[in-house]
């Protein structure tokens, strides 16, 4: 039986260069995006349709400054769940989902269970969010606060070089 091969390697550098123009600006129109690319604009509409079908671009996004959404403290939680089973697990990550305050939530391996990332209004309302909604779950048995000063990302995600 033939193996399947990863995502990447279906990817040729007319599909890389896609990617990379639509993660610097994914409202690029069509016919733009086509002369960037030295190619038809039919060409480009179905090259990006035949990566939205095969997964490699799961959705298209606006990119918020949550700071401008009055939420300019940013931290990450560290949270260690005991016991750490799915049913304990799964309530816990639709309760953190839920939060208004939640960015991003990682289920992780190693000595903490969860990282969460949140945004808060200031020092106080982040206080109150671990001490009030976090800590007053008894699955959580450690959580530390790690506050972010600056978050930097890399603009365009490339395959892995195999």
């Amino acid at each position: 039986m033939k193996e399947a091969l990863p995502p990447s390697a279906e990817l040729d550098s007319i599909d890389l260069a896609i990617l990379a123009e639509l993660q610097n600006d994914a409202r690029l129109p069509n016919k733009v995006l086509a002369d960037k690319l030295g190619v038809a604009p039919s060409t480009a509409l179905e090259r990006v349709r035949a990566l939205r079908r095969r997964g490699v671009i799961s959705a298209f996004r606006a990119d918020v400054d949550i700071a401008r959404l009055g939420r300019p403290l940013q931290a990450l939680l560290s949270l260690r769940v005991r016991p750490h089973t799915s049913t304990i697990s799964d309530p816990l990550r639709r309760f953190v989902l839920a939060l208004p305050e939640t960015i991003t939530l990682f289920h992780v391996a190693g000595p903490e269970d969860f990282l969460v990332h949140v945004a808060a209004a200031d020092a106080a309302s982040l206080h109150r969010l671990v001490l009030d909604q976090f800590l007053a779950r008894p699955e959580i048995v450690h959580l530390q606060t790690t506050l972010i000063f600056k978050t930097e990302k890399q603009a365009v995600q490339r395959p892995s070089e195999v």
